[in-house]
């Protein structure tokens, strides 16, 4: 199932190639998978670093594709002034200094960042040598979200082996990555941003279980009201989004229980999005499908920010990245 979905993904990218800048150019993982990509054809690729580290890396593990990419080097980039010019019209009212400025764009992660919101690049890939913090820094602070949209969550693609559930087991499932105890609006921006991405990445039209511990007011509290509010401020962001809550999990998965408990509902019973209603619940849930139901696991994609910027785990391997990069194609075809 997952290589259909990835062959899937990479002939959407291949037929609108972007433009995708990998800051991490100089690691074995990365410049392994840009080989890959640019020998699938999938995506145009941007690699910062110095040049001469990428040539001997490329020589080293035999890499015949990689002179086929565009190559930056942050320490002596000809469009060094225009980026840091970019950086101060949106951040000196924050307090960045020219010198600073001239300083941080020359790190990889920011240059990526700029480049991408100078609309040089479509999208970026990073994480594997870096932390999760370090790459959304310079994402949040000149890349920014959706207009419309304040947060920015993570979605993961859950392939479960058993083929009731969601489209013959896939399934998406968010929050999963970023945001802690999101308020209703919040979880309302998230419940759309996962139904876009769905829709862009999934490739099935979002049937959108919004989750509680109640079903349609069999319990009362604050976090049920919460959900319930999403729920409705969801439906005014979206139309023709299908989607309903509060719902419990087994409601929203099982025909024959969400009969029971949410009679009427289009999603109980039907649900191929969950949308969690915090960040607890949705890391310990993928989690706990993925090791107890032997589920495979893709993402975290990050939805929410204008251009697409997603991040690798540390851990991540070659085909890892070439699934994401595909990914983060599709994504900014989207956008």
């Amino acid at each position: 199932m997952v290589a259909q979905f990835l062959e899937r993904v990479k002939a959407q990218a291949k037929g609108d190639k972007k433009r995708i800048v990998l800051p991490e150019a100089y690691e074995e993982r990365t410049i392994k998978a840009a080989n890959t990509i640019l020998e699938e054809g999938f995506s145009d690729l941007i690699l910062i670093g110095n040049p001469e580290e990428i040539r001997a890396q490329a020589e080293k593990y035999d890499l015949k594709n990689i002179g086929q990419a565009t190559v930056i080097d942050p320490k002596n980039n000809p469009e060094k002034e225009k980026y840091v010019e970019l950086m101060l019209q949106l951040r000196a009212s924050k307090g960045l200094t020219r010198e600073q400025a001239e300083r941080l764009i020359e790190d990889p992660l920011y240059l990526g960042a700029l480049m991408v919101k100078a609309g040089d690049a479509d999208g970026e890939v990073a994480g594997a040598n870096n932390a999760t913090g370090d790459v959304l820094r310079p994402a949040f602070q000149y890349v920014k979200t959706v207009p419309g949209v304040s947060v920015v969550s993570g979605a993961m693609l859950m392939f479960i082996p058993d083929t009731q559930f969601g489209e013959n087991g896939f399934m998406v499932f968010a929050d999963v990555a970023v945001h802690p105890n999101p308020t209703a609006p919040e979880l309302a921006q998230i419940a759309v941003s996962t139904g876009k991405t769905t829709r862009a990445i999934a490739g099935f039209e979002p049937r959108i279980a919004m989750l509680s511990f109640s079903t349609k007011g069999s319990a009362k509290h604050e976090m049920v009201d919460k959900v319930v509010e999403a729920t409705r401020l969801a439906h005014e962001m979206d139309p023709s989004l299908q989607l309903d809550g509060e719902m419990q999990s087994d409601a929203a998965l099982i025909p024959g229980i969400g009969l029971k408990k949410a009679p009427g509902s289009k999603i109980a019973g039907k649900a191929n999005v969950l949308v969690f209603p915090s960040l607890d619940v949705g890391n310990i849930s993928y989690k706990m499908v993925q090791r107890m139901a032997h589920a495979e696991a893709i993402g975290p994609i990050l939805q929410g920010m204008a251009a697409p910027i997603n991040d690798l785990s540390r851990g991540c391997s070659v085909s890892d990245i070439v699934a994401l990069v595909a990914i983060t194609c599709c994504q900014a075809q989207m956008h």
